[in-house]
């Protein structure tokens, strides 16, 4: 097998809290041959990995450096504490940062929404990952402040989460190489960006034949069908016309020819477009 026989893959990287779900499976369902691999990264090591060509595109969290990358924002996240079920925070619907200030807060290594000033009192070691302070807060060390998703991730049953009204919000992203804009690249922009598989404005399905090759077939098979009913309506309009035409009664049958000759001149345009 030749290395044009090999069908191309795509590996999209996420970040924890993203759920890809959706857009892979409108992926396999439009480009069932080209197989779409996972790569989950931490949000720190997203962008390194799209520029070690690790990934052909991912989803990030922002900011990221775009010197070389390019990133499509998507949704901004909720923001909210995690804490014991029976905390009093646990009775309010939501709470501010000032609501915080008494509670010890958890600031683990790899937070997300890049704090200027982390509320409430802080711990004296900051935890590695967002998993273990999920662990200190189910101890009763103190409180956690995440993106929603990371709060429904790591969600444990004694444990509830209450919305921040004044605290920063993540922002996640689709990014990909900007040197690296493959069409595959432009076609999963296209799934996230919710175009139909007919739109004009990214590329169409690379379906492939089981020797492995772009299968043209369906193109070829078009443009017949859309030249085939015109040209035939025009030909057609007057030989038909001609054939159908009485022998006797020349007025009439003029008449009549003409007529039919324009119908069918007229309805053979749009059906050579549909």
């Amino acid at each position: 097998m030749t290395g044009s026989d090999v069908s191309p893959a795509f590996r999209l990287a996420y970040v924890p809290g993203v759920t890809p779900t959706k857009w892979v499976r409108i992926w396999n369902e439009r480009l069932p041959d080209v197989p779409l691999t996972l790569v989950q990264v931490s949000a720190a090591e997203a962008a390194g990995t799209l520029r070690a060509g690790g990934a052909d595109a991912g989803f990030v969290r922002l900011p990221i450096d775009r010197t070389d990358l390019s990133a499509i924002p998507l949704y901004t996240e909720t923001t909210v504490v995690v804490v014991p079920k029976d905390h009093l925070v646990a009775a309010a619907e939501e709470v501010s940062a000032e609501d915080l200030a008494d509670d010890v807060v958890l600031h683990p290594l790899d937070d997300t929404l890049g704090w200027e000033r982390p509320p409430g009192v802080p711990a004296k070691e900051r935890p590695a990952t967002t998993a273990d302070a999920v662990e200190l807060v189910a101890a009763g060390i103190g409180l956690l402040v995440v993106p929603q998703s990371l709060a429904r991730l790591h969600h444990r049953k004694d444990l509830t989460y209450r919305t921040v009204t004044d605290a920063p919000q993540s922002r996640v992203a689709l990014s990909w190489p900007e040197d690296a804009t493959t069409d595959l690249v432009e076609h999963f922009i296209g799934i996230v960006r919710g175009r139909t598989v007919n739109s004009t404005r990214g590329p169409q399905a690379p379906a492939r034949t089981a020797g492995g090759s772009q299968d043209r077939s369906g193109a070829a098979r078009r443009k017949p069908a859309a030249g085939k009913p015109a040209g035939k309506g025009s030909r057609g309009g007057g030989s038909g016309a001609a054939k159908g035409a009485p022998k006797s009664g020349g007025k009439g049958a003029s008449k009549s020819g003409g007529k039919g000759a324009g119908k069918g001149g007229k309805r053979g345009g749009p059906r050579g477009r549909s």
